[in-house]
C-alpha cells in the first residue's frame, strides 16, 4: 500500500511541474485571430490609404499584407512542429541560429516589443471606453490611462488564475471581434449591391502616388496582421501540435485576410478616400453612417476587439520568459509554475510592471516603429535558420513542411523592406528610460558563460 501511494503522490509531482496540453483546435484558431485583429483594422486603414495613394492601390496593399503574413505564418508552422517547444521566436532562434539571436530576440520581448504593444494596445481600449461619455468634448488622459491600466490588470489576473479561463476569454472575445467585422462588411456588401460603387472608379489613380512613402502603408498594413506567429509561443500546451498548428494557422490567416480586405471594401462604400483620411476612427465614422442605431456599439466592441489582442499577447509571451529561464538564459525563479494553477505565474508578473511603466511614460508611439523593425527583423532571422537547419539537418523530422520558394521570397520581401523602414526608424528618438542594445548584448555574455542546465 505504501509502495502505491509513494507513487501515486510521485505522479502528482511530475504533473505539477509541467503545463497541461489544453489548447484544442478551436482555441488554437481563436487564439490567433484573437491575437491579430485588434485595433489596428479600425485604425490603420487610414494609414494605408495615406501611404498608397489611391483606393485600389490600398485594397492591393491589405490584401499582400495578408499573404506575406501567410507565408510567414506557414514558415512558422514548420518551425512549430520541427522544434515542440514553447517560446516562438526565442526557440527557433536558439535551435537554427544559436544562443545570442535568441537572446536578443528575448531582450526585446521583454523591455521593448511586450510593454510597448501591450500599452499600446490597452490605451486603445482605454480610449474607446472612455471617450464615449465625453463626446464630443475630449476625454481626461489620466482616466483614459486608468482604464487602461485596469484593463491590463484584469489580463494579466486572468492569465496567473488559470490557463482554461484565459483560453474560454480568447474564444469569446474573438467571436465579439468577428461579430463586430461582420458587422461592417454586410452593410458594406450590400451598399456595394446597391451601386455605391464611387470611391472604386479610378481607384488605381497615382497622382498622390510616391514609391519612398509605399513602404509606409506596407508597414501599417504589416502591423494590423501582426500576431500570427502567436501560437508558435505555447506549443507545449497545443493538443497533437502537428496537425493543430498547421491547420490553426492556416484557417486564422486565410480568415482574417478575407475580412480585411471586405471591411476595407465596406469603408469605402459609406466614405470617399478624402473623408477616409479626415477620420479620425475609422469604424465610428462609418457607424455614424451605416448604422445609425447601432453606432454607440461600435466603440465597445472595438474595446472589447483590443482586450482579445491584449489577453493573446500577455497569453504568449510569458511562456518565452518561461522557457528561456528553463534553458538557463533568464533567471530560474521565471521557469516555476504554479503548484495549483499551473500558470507560469513568475513570467506573467514579470512583464506586468514593465507594460504599467510604458504605458504612463507615454512614450508608446515612439517605440512602435523599433517594435516592428525588430519584430519583423527577428522573424526573418527565424525563417532563414530555418533554411540554414534545413541544409545542416536534412533527416530532423518535418511534420509540415514549406517549400523552399515561399521561404526565400519570404525572406527577400522582409529584408527590403527592412531596408526602407531603416531610414524611417533614424527620425525616432531611442527613449532615455530603455536599455540600449549594446547592453542588451553585453549582458547575454554575463548570463550565457555558463551552459544552460547547469548549475550556476
Amino acid at each position: 500500500m505504501d509502495g502505491k501511494e509513494d507513487g501515486k503522490k510521485e505522479k502528482k509531482e511530475d504533473e505539477v511541474v509541467q503545463l497541461r496540453r489544453e489548447i484544442g483546435l478551436l482555441p488554437a484558431v481563436c487564439f490567433i485571430i484573437g491575437s491579430v485583429v485588434g485595433s489596428g483594422i479600425f485604425i490603420a486603414p487610414k494609414g494605408v490609404l495615406l501611404n498608397s495613394g489611391s483606393v485600389g492601390l490600398s485594397l492591393l496593399v491589405w490584401a499582400l499584407c495578408g499573404v506575406l503574413s501567410m507565408l510567414g505564418a506557414l514558415c512558422y508552422a514548420e518551425l512549430g512542429t520541427s522544434f515542440t517547444k514553447s517560446g516562438g521566436h526565442y526557440t527557433y532562434l536558439l535551435e537554427t541560429l544559436g544562443p545570442l539571436p535568441a537572446f536578443l530576440r528575448l531582450w526585446s520581448e521583454c523591455f521593448l516589443i511586450r510593454p510597448a504593444v501591450a500599452s499600446y494596445v490597452s490605451l486603445a481600449f482605454g480610449r474607446y471606453v472612455v471617450e464615449p461619455f465625453f463626446a464630443p468634448c475630449d476625454a481626461p488622459i489620466v482616466l483614459i490611462k486608468l482604464v487602461s491600466i485596469l484593463g491590463l490588470t484584469l489580463v494579466v489576473a486572468i492569465n496567473c488564475w488559470s490557463v482554461t479561463m484565459a483560453s474560454r476569454t480568447q474564444i469569446t472575445l474573438t467571436f465579439i471581434k468577428m461579430f463586430a467585422l461582420v458587422l461592417i462588411i454586410i452593410p458594406g456588401g450590400i451598399a456595394l449591391a446597391k451601386g455605391k460603387t464611387e470611391s472604386f472608379q479610378n481607384g488605381f489613380e497615382v497622382d498622390s502616388f510616391k514609391l519612398d512613402t509605399l513602404p509606409l502603408a506596407f508597414y501599417n498594413g504589416l502591423y494590423a496582421y501582426s500576431g500570427w506567429f502567436a501560437l508558435n509561443f505555447i506549443t507545449e500546451e497545443v493538443i497533437n501540435p502537428n496537425r493543430n498548428i498547421p491547420l490553426a494557422i492556416i484557417c486564422s490567416m486565410v480568415t482574417v485576410t478575407v475580412c480585411y480586405v471586405l471591411v476595407n471594401v465596406a469603408y469605402f462604400t459609406m466614405m470617399t478616400p478624402a473623408e477616409l483620411l479626415l477620420s479620425e476612427a475609422v469604424a465610428v465614422t462609418f457607424a455614424n453612417r451605416a448604422l445609425q442605431g447601432l453606432a454607440s456599439v461600435i466603440p465597445f466592441l472595438v474595446a472589447m476587439s483590443c482586450l482579445g489582442a491584449l489577453n493573446g499577447g500577455i497569453f504568449g509571451s510569458p511562456r518565452m520568459v518561461f522557457v528561456a529561464a528553463r534553458d538557463g538564459h533568464w533567471p530560474p525563479i521565471f521557469s516555476m509554475i504554479h503548484i495549483r494553477r499551473r500558470t507560469p505565474l513568475p513570467a506573467v508578473v514579470f512583464l506586468y510592471p514593465l507594460m504599467v511603466v510604458v504605458l504612463i511614460t507615454g512614450e508608446i508611439y515612439q517605440l512602435i516603429n523599433f517594435v516592428s523593425f525588430s519584430r519583423w527583423l527577428f522573424i526573418a532571422m527565424a525563417t532563414s535558420g530555418m533554411l540554414l537547419h534545413r541544409h545542416r539537418f536534412p533527416n530532423h523530422p518535418r511534420p509540415f513542411k514549406v517549400s523552399e520558394s515561399n521561404c526565400i521570397a519570404f525572406s527577400i520581401i522582409l529584408l527590403t523592406t527592412f531596408y526602407l523602414l531603416f531610414f524611417m526608424t533614424q527620425r525616432c528618438r531611442w527613449p532615455s528610460w530603455l536599455p540600449s542594445p549594446w547592453f542588451a548584448s553585453s549582458s547575454w555574455v554575463c548570463l550565457c558563460t555558463r551552459t544552460p542546465g547547469t548549475p550556476g
